[in-house]
């Protein structure tokens, strides 16, 4: 791929807020989709808008371009954007952060039963009620959409969705962590811990649906909700049968290093 300037690529200025720069970017992406306009179809154009937005679109990796930019214009203009890159993968980090956080809280307690009663009263059963609310209406909102993905009307309405289930989640995951969850409590805390990752990383996806109208997010962002009903499930399994089995956490720990692995391949071969 050519080396581009990012806001030259969306057609704004450096000064645009991120309101603007998600309008340019679904104008743009809406303009050269196969489906609306085969004339004017360029895979390379539609990977350069699309590399454009995933780091606009994020205020901190916008940051660091913006200062790359910078660091270029002090070295005499030299073409921005060749050498930029993410520094360390999200599955990597979001998995070394699960095992610090479980070995951080695994202790023991005088009255273990009573605060295993209580982190499922104040966290568990508040957790799994939003789980549930997030994941459940998917399968029916896209069907609402499939009607024409294209039509605005449409679209708004599966924005709203996306939008509540993200305001669930931000609250799920205060409520997660508002209570460390007892060493009886590591292998249903991990399934739940993984089950909000992948509802975050599928809430990521559909919404980048929502402004390129590629199918690769769409299906990529019900994978993850799938996974994480998966999770969802295994925790009430967990409760139900072993509620005190810490093998639970390094099951769920396997589980997702593979389930991310095979979602993270997924979307480095259709780069």
């Amino acid at each position: 791929m050519a080396d581009c300037n990012h806001y030259q690529t969306l057609n704004i200025s450096s000064a645009a807020n991120q309101a603007e720069i998600k309008q340019a970017y679904r104008r743009l992406a809406k303009r050269f989709h196969p489906d609306t306009n085969r004339e004017l179809v360029s895979h390379e154009q539609i990977a350069q808008i699309n590399a454009a937005y995933e780091v606009l679109g994020d205020p901190h990796r916008r940051q660091f371009y913006d200062q790359h930019l910078q660091y270029q214009v002090r070295l005499g203009g030299a073409a921005a954007g060749s050498t930029w890159g993410e520094n360390l993968s999200g599955w990597q980090q979001r998995t070394a952060s699960a095992q610090k956080h479980y070995q951080h809280h695994r202790r023991s307690a005088p009255n273990a039963d009573a605060q295993f009663q209580r982190w499922l009263y104040q966290v568990y059963e508040p957790v799994q009620q939003l789980l549930w609310q997030i994941l459940q209406p998917l399968k029916q909102e896209i069907n609402l959409l499939a009607a024409d993905p294209f039509d605005d009307e449409l679209m708004a309405g599966f924005q709203v969705y996306l939008e509540d289930c993200r305001h669930r989640l931000s609250k799920a995951q205060r409520c997660f962590g508002s209570m460390p969850n007892p060493v009886s409590a590591a292998g249903v805390a991990a399934y739940l811990y993984y089950s909000l990752n992948h509802v975050g990383d599928g809430l990521d996806d559909l919404e980048f649906f929502t402004l390129n109208y590629d199918d690769h997010y769409l299906h990529t962002g019900q994978e993850l909700f799938r996974i994480a009903k998966g999770l969802r499930h295994d925790a009430h399994d967990a409760v139900k049968n072993d509620p005190s089995g810490l093998a639970c956490l390094a099951i769920a720990t396997n589980l997702c290093a593979i389930a991310c692995q095979a979602v993270s391949q997924n979307r480095r071969l259709t780069v």
